[in-house]
């Protein structure tokens, strides 16, 4: 269809203002990699802009040489691990019942507003600290992982895309005499990539990027996730040059807290930038069909 001179113009304007919002969401993220890819004097002397100076890996090798980020680094893994398995398994066996309608599902509405209400009305910080104090989760990982086990609002977009779902395959599949987890899971999640894929990246960036929980419910620093560690060094940069041991003149000889906290904070980003490639073919279509019933 031949475009108007209107819709021309609009196009132009539009690709420009989305490169240009995408350049400044960009450009302090290789700011970012030029500072912890640069010198400990050039950076000091701030000469490093968005081409390092002084080309050098002595923050990576820092980094990768100290014990506490090492550690942070494998509880944030376990926590990712555990808390998008539970929550796949919790929203792919609420939203599936959800997605029904009322002759399937008795009582659907009062089980929908159920659910809906926790997003309108939340417990609080100290409630939600006690009862996890009193269920004796503090300084464990399943303190981080249990208290957002089902999130709603990533159900509610995984229950919109099974609405999508031609009922005629699960008719089908009950006629040969598949039951209700038999069709769940060989005929309903197989062609449910896309929403599964979509739900699965917000449940990963949700556990990845936490760092409140880990301050309050670990009173160990030994325990905290690396989003987690990570604040710590931002509000105090010196103290990771400190507790890293060895000949303090050595170490800020090679690396000084800018450069080596830049490189925490790329090597923490880096897992999310690595899984989000592979998810973003699922990612348009599953937001799009979860968002209304087609």
């Amino acid at each position: 269809m031949k475009k108007s001179m209107g819709q021309k113009i609009f196009l132009a304007f539009n690709y420009a203002f989305l490169s240009l919002a995408g350049l400044l969401c960009l450009l302090p993220f290789i700011n970012l990699l030029a500072v912890s890819l640069s010198s400990s004097s050039a950076v000091a002397a701030g000469s490093v802009s968005f081409v390092p100076k002084e080309f050098t890996l002595s923050s990576y090798q820092f980094v990768l040489h100290s014990s506490k980020f090492i550690t942070a680094f494998f509880i944030s893994l376990k926590r990712v691990l555990l808390g998008v398995g539970l929550n796949m398994i919790l929203m792919i066996c609420t939203a599936y019942p959800l997605s029904k309608g009322k002759k399937q599902l008795f009582a659907k509405p009062v089980y929908t507003w159920y659910f809906v209400i926790t997003m309108l009305i939340g417990g609080g910080l100290i409630p939600t600290y006690l009862v996890i104090v009193k269920l004796r989760l503090i300084d464990t990982i399943w303190s981080l992982v249990l208290p957002g086990a089902l999130p709603v609002y990533n159900m509610i977009i995984l229950m919109n895309f099974f609405k999508s779902t031609p009922e005629e395959l699960e008719e089908a599949a009950q006629i040969d005499g598949a039951g209700v987890w038999t069709t769940l899971w060989k005929v309903v999640l197989p062609i449910s990539k896309p929403g599964l894929a979509t739900v699965a990246l917000f449940c990963i960036v949700s556990h990845w990027n936490s760092w409140f929980d880990g301050l309050i419910y670990m009173n160990n620093p030994r325990h905290y996730p690396l989003q987690s560690y990570l604040q710590t060094l931002v509000i105090n940069p010196e103290q990771m040059l400190r507790i890293s041991g060895g000949d303090y003149t050595k170490i800020l000889a090679m690396v000084n807290a800018r450069t080596g906290r830049a490189a925490q904070l790329f090597l923490g980003a880096l897992p999310i930038l690595m899984v989000y490639p592979f998810l973003q073919k699922y990612f348009s279509g599953g937001l799009l069909m979860g968002s209304v019933k087609g």
